[in-house]
């Protein structure tokens, strides 16, 4: 009897122990959706404010179209339907800062256009998404990597692979898109993904009368 009273003592506190693994595993894949969510909320945000962007430099500098056509190409192959994980849309992502990073770099050579309100709106638009796209990056993996670990280790591993839960994917920048495009143009610095872009380009001139007053450089 004593015997039997153990085995089932065993067994209702593996029942437990399964049970309270399989909802926490349940309660990382869905902090890991969610955080995903969130992710794409802000890149749907960046994704809107590109097109403004590119025609507001387009009215001060059409003539530097390839830049300009990089840009929207990049923006679309991002919005594609057909990107159906992280990896794949990150990779997409960093086709497009690096496209910004150029286009950010063009804009250095016309004054004009560095001191028009709506390019300095965008400007800052741009780089707080990119700020709440980062951190949502890092959260995203951090649940992850938890949610990856307990899919991977001993026991825990059992249960998931008995419930069909399957490790997630990172979302990563490369190395070279790690940082916001700058906004500032004040001090000369490294631009975003603007490798071998050209030092001076000839100034365009306004194409709506005189600009405003430039603004202090940040």
């Amino acid at each position: 009897m004593l015997k039997f009273l153990i085995v089932i003592a065993v067994v209702v506190l593996l029942v437990l122990w399964a049970v309270a693994t399989y909802n926490g595993l349940i309660k990382l894949r869905n902090l890991v959706q969610e955080a995903w969510r969130q992710i794409d909320v802000e890149l749907k945000r960046r994704h809107d404010l590109i097109p403004n962007l590119v025609e507001t430099v387009k009215g001060y500098a059409a003539h530097e179209r390839g830049t300009l056509e990089d840009v929207m190409k990049a923006r679309s192959a991002a919005m594609a339907g057909g990107i159906s994980n992280p990896a794949d849309q990150a990779q997409s992502e960093n086709v497009l800062t690096q496209a910004l990073g150029r286009l950010f770099a063009v804009a250095e050579a016309y004054p004009d256009l560095k001191a028009n309100q709506n390019f300095l709106a965008l400007q800052q638009e741009l780089s707080a998404t990119e700020d709440r796209i980062a951190a949502g990056r890092r959260y995203y993996n951090a649940n992850v990597r938890e949610l990856n670990t307990k899919v991977e280790s001993v026991p825990s591993n059992v249960v998931a692979g008995a419930a069909k839960i399957g490790k997630a994917e990172y979302f990563e920048a490369e190395q070279t898109a790690r940082e916001a495009p700058s906004v500032s143009f004040g001090t000369p610095g490294p631009t975003l993904g603007a490798p071998g872009a050209p030092s001076q380009l000839p100034p365009s001139p306004s194409p709506g009368g005189p600009a405003g007053p430039q603004d202090t450089p940040r």
